[in-house]
């Protein structure tokens, strides 16, 4: 028989996301094949301790309680946050091991009932959203470790994630994206006014103000009018120095955008998911709509016709191409009503992975479920950490 992969899961984090981050770890310790995978439950604090404990093996039988603010379920009733609460701290050494069969980045604290017991893993799972996890910072860690992941790379990951740079990206690979203008917090807090003069010379009401570097929509406003850019500048600007303004698709008669999501799988050869779209209760997907408020509809497949759709997918391919993505991204698109013109919004490299989110909803549409995803991208975590071996870094 042969030897059951070891898989790290790595959760939580410090990010405005990580209750999401815990949720999608549920259901990933939940439906990953036990019968192949050896599973280590990895968490991180909000304060950014890391912590391993027995506590985690409720999450495996999925023992979590689902009455809560949040829709997939309450993060502080889940054996996640127990985890967090309770787990014993390791330490995160960034050095590979010599083994090459059991990369060993991760010891327990020492204790009083022995030395430093080390945890083996043979890839890790990082299921977290968001700031400190899906920027290239973790990728980097664990590159530095020299241990395999599942999803992208430092580049992907960080150019991913930085709304500006992703559409820079975009731009010069001829993808369609709207009108934009970025803005730094400094030049906002020092000349308001001329920022404000910029983005109306550009720019038509209405327009979204979002931070650059976050996710789940949270610091995001729409703005209708001038009366409303100073306070969603503000908002925005609490979260990074970087704040991108950007047109608004649709409104008028024809009424707001459709949008509209495809789920890409794979690495050198990546294949795009039939797309779905999203109905938000609220004015447009936020925080709120995706995972407090009742209301949002999932429409799968979304309602286009076959050639949009392999527009889509093509796009999606073509946008995860372009910032170097790897193993997963979903790529969120806006259709115009009235033009039905097609404009690529943005990229995720590590989205919502609870059973129930849009990522793993449409690959299990599309013919692949839920658990034969999750071994999906485990194996091709592994595949591309095993190519980028072949990688010199000194001349022989």
């Amino acid at each position: 028989m042969s030897k059951k992969i070891r898989v790290g899961v790595l959760f939580g984090g410090r990010s405005g996301e990580h209750e999401v981050s815990l949720l999608s770890a549920a259901s990933v310790l939940q439906y990953i094949d036990k019968k192949k995978y050896d599973v280590v439950p990895i968490g991180i604090t909000k304060e950014g301790r890391w912590l391993t404990s027995g506590h985690a093996e409720r999450l495996l039988r999925g023992d979590h309680k689902d009455e809560s603010h949040l829709r997939a379920g309450d993060p502080q009733a889940t054996a996640a946050a127990a985890v967090l609460a309770k787990g014993e701290g390791v330490l995160v050494p960034p050095q590979p091991c010599s083994d090459s069969n059991s990369l060993i980045p991760f010891e327990t604290e020492a204790s009083s009932h022995g030395p430093a017991q080390s945890i083996a893993v043979d890839v890790i799972f990082p299921v977290l959203h968001g700031t400190f996890g899906e920027d290239g910072t973790i990728q980097g860690l664990l590159e530095l470790a020299d241990i395999a992941y599942v999803g992208a790379g430092v580049l992907g990951s960080a150019a991913g994630m930085d709304k500006d740079i992703m559409k820079s990206l975009f731009k010069s690979a001829g993808l369609p994206i709207v009108k934009h203008v970025t803005i730094l917090r400094g030049q906002w807090e020092k000349d308001p006014i001329k920022v404000r003069k910029a983005v109306e010379l550009k720019l038509k009401y209405p327009v979204f103000v979002k931070p650059a570097n976050l996710g789940s929509s949270v610091g995001i406003s729409k703005v209708h009018d001038r009366t409303e850019l100073d306070g969603a500048m503000y908002e925005a600007a609490k979260y990074d120095r970087k704040i991108v303004i950007e047109q608004g698709v649709g409104g008028g008669k024809a009424g707001k955008a459709r949008e509209i999501e495809c789920s890409v799988l794979g690495n050198d050869e990546p294949i795009a998911s039939i797309p779905g779209e999203i109905v938000p209760a609220a004015e447009f997907y936020d925080y709120n709509a995706k995972y407090v408020d009742e209301g949002s509809k999932l429409l799968i497949p979304a309602k286009i016709s076959k050639k949009k759709q392999k527009e889509v997918q093509q796009m999606a391919v073509a946008a995860f191409k372009a910032v170097d993505c790897s193993g997963l991204g979903r790529i969120d698109f806006l259709l115009d009503p009235k033009t039905e013109k097609i404009y690529l919004n943005e990229i995720n490299t590590m989205p919502g992975f609870t059973s129930i989110s849009m990522y793993p909803k449409l690959w299990a549409a599309s013919g692949v479920p839920y658990p034969e995803l999750i071994d999906r991208l485990i194996q091709l975590g592994i595949a591309r950490h095993a190519d980028k071996r072949r990688n010199r870094y000194t001349k022989e």
